[in-house]
């Protein structure tokens, strides 16, 4: 059995190649090989967003607070609220985010796959960020 405390290990800034603004990482469950799982809890700051990007074995998030977006290429964004649930299947490019005024956490899981967990793509434009959500 493994068991965690809040602060037990260091957040982190994600690299600015893959997000537009602030965002910090709290790592729950640090799984690095094929087929374990990996979970992290994420908060962004308003309109800090992930760029697109998919996941080899798919990804999970549950939402923990504040309001955000999430958008898969070709529809139109979703509002995130706490208690939501998103997947997003195996190599679905998507992005998500903080709305433009308010932060979002969320807890986000996913499996590695040849020791990666994301193929990460370009940024969101603005344009799709500022997208109306459905």
């Amino acid at each position: 059995m493994d068991h965690f405390r809040p602060g037990d290990r260091p957040s982190r800034t994600p690299s600015p190649d893959n997000f537009t603004g602030r965002v910090r990482m709290e790592p729950l469950v640090t799984g690095v090989a094929d087929g374990e799982t990996a979970a992290i809890h994420v908060t962004f700051e308003p309109g800090a967003r992930t760029h697109w990007h998919a996941h080899p074995r798919g990804q999970v998030l549950i939402v923990t607070a504040g309001c955000g977006r999430a958008q898969t290429e070709g529809q139109p964004p979703v509002v995130l609220r706490p208690g939501d649930v998103v997947r997003f299947a195996p190599g679905e490019r998507h992005w998500h985010g903080a709305a433009p005024e308010t932060g979002l956490s969320h807890i986000a899981i996913q499996q590695p796959e040849g020791g990666e967990t994301a193929d990460w793509m370009d940024p969101v434009s603005d344009a799709d960020f500022a997208a109306d959500p459905a």
